[in-house]
């Protein structure tokens, strides 16, 4: 099945992301437990496809989210901006003073440093997203009149609560009913679908969203887990949302990888590509770093791997890979371009702090085309 994309001068949006943004709170190289100041920053896994497509690439985008009307979301809303990202969209709930009834998300995060892992401790119950209604955005508007040419949204957002899927499968449903090509990051978090359900809910929510998306991203595990899709014998192992290779194996075998992903393909037929990163965890600051994907079109495409990939902050990278994807897609509609771009743009992500990238597009073509981290004088 080939993507078909809306022509950039019908839309007024390249990309809309879908999702929570919440305010990241980081020690730098300490510990949460023991920090007495933080750097504040914005992100969220659905909006930082937004903000990378937007500061690297230089592509049109929005994000539809709802916050809180205080001070926290005011600053939200301004990291936002500083981002690039066109914040119309958003919906300001009245704040009740306390935080009772509605709040904004916050997102402490460790990055990590040797055998000491990343650590994300989230505080986003009753956030003003997670409540937002399905007939609370005008989507023919946005995509009928506005024009959007793609949306993105995932299984982070869908796990906040009963209206956070509903709302995205409403969205999605829309989308392509307008012509907008969606593409949807399963990040299966089982914390976030512990209280509601759990893995069957997820997979309830998950399978039914999957059918109206055209692009979908996600890892073996995710695609077993949450769809009852793919096999159960890749040979990898699973770690936080992505494809985690066991240390001993220099690669994994690209060939189980890429029958998955055929397999995933199979039981959705309307979607038109799958893909997924791969990561080997050798320590909190050194991954070996890879993408793949597949389409009817290209068949299996592979990025070049990364071995010994040295990290600053491995939040983001995901987010980067399916923003660089998108980009090869929606400017260059290549497959083959798109995961080298994304692969690029992923691993480049997590070499600064926080979960957007300051990658340039000259950075990251150059990596994808084979560059090395010598100075540039």
């Amino acid at each position: 099945m080939t993507l078909t994309i809306r022509p950039a001068a019908e839309c007024q949006f390249d990309l809309v992301s879908l999702g929570e943004v919440m305010l990241r709170l980081d020690p730098g190289a300490g510990r949460v437990r023991t920090a007495r100041t933080f750097a504040v920053s914005e992100g969220g896994g659905e909006y930082n496809v937004a903000r990378g497509l937007r500061r690297a690439f230089g592509l049109r985008t929005a994000v539809v989210t709802a916050l809180a009307d205080n001070e926290i979301g005011r600053l939200v809303e301004d990291l936002v901006r500083q981002g690039g990202v066109d914040t119309s969209l958003i919906r300001w709930v009245p704040y009740d003073g306390v935080g009772r009834t509605v709040r904004n998300g916050l997102n402490f995060t460790e990055r990590g440093e040797g055998v000491r892992a990343a650590v994300g401790t989230s505080d986003r119950g009753h956030t003003a997203v997670s409540q937002l209604g399905s007939d609370q955005i005008d989507w023919d508007h946005l995509f009928g009149t506005l024009g959007v040419r793609w949306l993105h949204t995932g299984g982070i957002y869908a796990g906040l609560s009963d209206a956070a899927a509903e709302t995205a499968s409403t969205a999605t449903a829309a989308a392509r009913r307008h012509g907008t090509v969606v593409s949807y990051d399963l990040n299966y978090r089982s914390s976030l679908w512990r209280d509601i359900g759990g893995q069957d809910r997820a997979r309830l929510v998950n399978h039914r969203i999957a059918r109206t998306v055209d692009v979908l991203i996600g890892n073996d595990e995710h695609f077993r887990t949450v769809l009852g899709a793919g096999r159960s014998d890749s040979g990898v192992d699973h770690c936080e949302g992505r494809w985690e290779v066991p240390g001993d194996r220099v690669r994994p075998d690209l060939g189980d990888v890429q029958t998955s992903l055929e397999q995933v393909a199979r039981s959705y037929p309307g979607l038109s590509i799958v893909a997924a990163t791969l990561r080997t965890v050798r320590s909190a600051s050194v991954n070996d770093w890879g993408a793949v994907a597949w389409s009817a079109d290209a068949g299996p495409v592979a990025a070049r791997y990364r071995p010994g990939l040295e990290l600053l902050d491995r939040v983001g990278g995901g987010d980067g890979f399916a923003a660089g994807l998108v980009y090869g897609l929606l400017r260059l509609g290549d497959l083959r371009i798109g995961v080298e771009l994304g692969a690029a743009y992923g691993a480049l992500a997590m070499t600064t702090p926080g979960d957007a990238s300051m990658a340039a597009l000259a950075e990251v073509e150059a990596l994808a085309a084979g560059s090395n981290a010598r100075a540039l004088r």
